[in-house]
């Protein structure tokens, strides 16, 4: 071999910029390898993930406290049922319509501060919660933990995005979301046995102290670069036009839109009235229908969010819509689980958490899906404010009306069997059973709604990709 044809050949096979960048993307779709100039050293990442869990598992573990002792504050406050869901309601309010605003912030701000600084406020006023002396004051204070708790999911989705590159996505986000599971049963478990032996007051308090660290702790997190694990470099760059006007454009999110509220009134439906069914119903005390409710809906879903995960990342390789396939086939699988879970006759404690166990746990599926879904068709930039329209939809239109309308249900069967001459502990017991029945029903509709999604998805991700390629590196 001649030496002086060496340098010809380098020389005429220079790589262009562009080159490079088209290499580098391709070795990561190739063969899975994160790149260390476009990712943040394994130890950070895995650490940030963890402190996001824990940021999460309180997320969830703090809102959930009232569904876990929603039967003694209603003995204790005097409330029926419809009071009891509105409650759960106050919650949801401020924490749909300020997610908005802080979805945008998590566009332009720093995420890790917005995330310290919520943690912080939801858990005091989580802790002041256990000074409620009635209706109004306690509705005021879960008011204000709904506004903290809002800047969790635009700041935290938006940090994973630009983490984790696309076709790790959705496991990453299931790690994420782990803390849903894991913070609705252990908000069960040991709520329900801190109010069965110390009171609910007490049960507020206990809730509150985690968050306080994990808020310290999230103000030294580091702050990745926005679009820093996408194939293609757009940093903060967006398409032109308004930020709502492109989120509202994309039709993939209508259809994620409603699905989100349709999920969000059965998971918070199940959520504040669980515990209390299977308390009226099949005759449990608070602490064991917190024991079964914490393993049923909460730690069995910390299965479902992994193998969700799993399975989208596996499918979505082969299929753009794989994901929402998934999720559509869990929640159709999920339908008559719920369904013959209600079938069981009073005492049936055992069926009703057979049958109850895999409904709540192909649940969870729909939530690594859908999330990392949203990372496919929104660019960096405006991730926050995606979530952020997502989760004034989900909530304001499904996690807030899940409790009242439940409740509303549950009152007007009560009403009808205490007519019939049952006795006020017999009628609220099959008035509540009766409108759970509401699950099922949502959860088929919620079905079609992800199916139609899975078949606009292909179009709206070309679409983004497209943009992506063309943006000059």
């Amino acid at each position: 071999m001649k030496r002086s044809d060496t340098p010809e050949v380098d020389s005429q096979r220079r790589p262009t910029n562009g080159d490079n960048a088209c290499q580098i993307a391709c070795s990561i779709r190739a063969a899975g390898v994160q790149s260390d100039l476009m990712q943040p050293a394994r130890s950070r990442l895995v650490f940030t993930l963890l402190v996001l869990l824990g940021i999460n598992t309180m997320n969830f573990f703090d809102r959930q406290v009232l569904g876990a002792v929603g039967e003694p504050v209603r003995q204790a406050l005097g409330l029926d049922d419809t009071r009891l869901g509105w409650l759960g309601t106050a919650f949801i309010l401020l924490y749909a319509i300020v997610g908005i605003p802080l979805g945008h912030w998590a566009d332009t701000g720093r995420r890790t501060r917005i995330l310290a600084v919520g943690v912080i406020l939801w858990s005091g006023l989580t802790a002041l919660s256990a000074l409620a002396w009635d209706f109004w004051s306690l509705f005021v204070m879960r008011l204000g933990v709904g506004v903290g708790e809002a800047s969790c999911a635009p700041a935290a989705n938006s940090l994973v995005g630009d983490l984790v590159p696309p076709h790790r996505r959705a496991r990453a986000i299931a790690i994420f979301m782990l803390g849903l599971p894991l913070g609705l049963g252990l908000s069960f478990i040991v709520s329900g046995y801190v109010a069965q032996h110390w009171g609910w007051q007490t049960a507020f308090l206990v809730a509150s102290v985690p968050g306080f660290v994990l808020g310290v702790i999230a103000f030294f997190l580091q702050e990745p670069t926005r679009g820093a694990a996408e194939m293609h470099t757009v940093g903060a760059a967006r398409r032109p036009g308004s930020r709502l006007r492109i989120v509202l454009g994309i039709p993939t999110m209508w259809w994620i839109i409603a699905s989100g509220a349709l999920h969000n009134f059965n998971m918070y439906a199940i959520g504040y009235f669980l515990s209390p069914l299977l308390q009226r119903y099949h005759g449990l005390s608070t602490s064991e229908a917190g024991a079964i409710s914490g393993v049923v809906y909460g730690c069995v879903g910390a299965l479902g969010i992994f193998l969700g995960g799993w399975a989208c990342d596996w499918l979505a390789a082969r299929r753009p819509s794989g994901r929402l396939e998934v999720a559509t086939l869990a929640l159709a699988i999920s339908v008559p689980c719920f369904y013959f879970a209600l079938e069981q006759p009073p005492g049936s404690v055992t069926a009703f958490a057979v049958w109850m166990q895999p409904g709540c746990m192909l649940l969870y599926f729909y939530y690594a899906g859908v999330y990392a879904t949203i990372q496919d068709i929104v660019e960096p930039a405006l991730r926050g404010t995606a979530m952020g329209v997502y989760f004034f939809a989900m909530y304001l239109l499904g996690g807030a009306l899940g409790p009242v309308i439940t409740g509303r249900i549950s009152d007007h069967f009560a009403r009808r069997a205490a007519e019939a001459g049952a006795s006020d502990t017999a009628a609220r017991a099959a008035g509540l059973h009766d409108a759970m029945y509401l699950v099922p029903v949502l959860g088929a509709a919620l079905c079609v709604v992800l199916f139609v999604a899975s078949r606009t998805l292909r179009a709206d991700q070309r679409r983004l990709q497209e943009w992506m390629a063309q943006r000059p590196t």
